[in-house]
């Protein structure tokens, strides 16, 4: 398989294409994420993983020839207001005091750039979380594990954060920041050979 040029730091999708057997470089896109006024929040991901691409696109072009880049950004959307990575210790206890025996959306969108064709391919997955109630040691407890850095809403669905998840609708490995099925979907597309024969 080609190596593709994932456009995140993040080693949870690092850890998806690992399991799925996809060589990939590391080369994360330094971007503004703010959404531009009037999206839709449902399509916000989808639009900051697209300009993620097309950021490791244009700074590599002059480098080398481009074959393949991927990237993906998940959000956590609770009563049409978008819960980012918090900031500090207080801005993750208020995600977590909101979320706390809600059920919330997580939304992320993916984009692959084919540079045989110079074509991007992005899909959207959005899937449903219900937090059991928290108490304020629950929560005090959970900031102690620093699980909330980097992780949007707050938490992670595959580490401690589970022991609050009362029902997921949808995939544990979009909720994670990388949909299995979508990525697949998105590969076979773009003709790009997933699985040996």
């Amino acid at each position: 398989m080609e190596p593709i040029i994932l456009a995140s730091s993040s080693p949870r999708r690092q850890q998806i294409l690992k399991s799925l057997g996809i060589p990939y470089i590391v080369h994360p896109a330094d971007i503004d994420e703010t959404v531009p006024k009037g999206m839709k929040v449902d399509d916000a991901p989808e639009y900051i993983a697209a300009r993620k691409v097309d950021a490791v696109v244009r700074k590599l072009f002059t480098e080398q020839e481009i074959g393949w880049v991927l990237a993906a950004d998940t959000v956590v959307v609770y009563k049409n207001r978008i819960y980012g990575k918090p900031k500090d210790m207080d801005e993750a206890r208020e995600f977590l005091k909101t979320l706390s025996g809600n059920t919330h959306k997580v939304i992320t969108g993916v984009a692959l750039y084919n540079g045989a064709v110079h074509y991007m391919s992005t899909r959207t997955s959005i899937n449903k979380v219900t937090f059991a109630e928290m108490s304020d040691e629950d929560i005090e407890w959970y900031l102690s594990t620093s699980e909330w850095h980097g992780a949007a809403g707050g938490y992670r669905i595959q580490e401690n954060g589970s022991c609050f998840i009362k029902k997921i609708e949808g995939t544990e490995s979009s909720i994670m920041g990388l949909p299995i099925f979508e990525l697949c979907d998105i590969l076979r597309e773009q003709n790009y050979r997933l699985f040996k024969s």
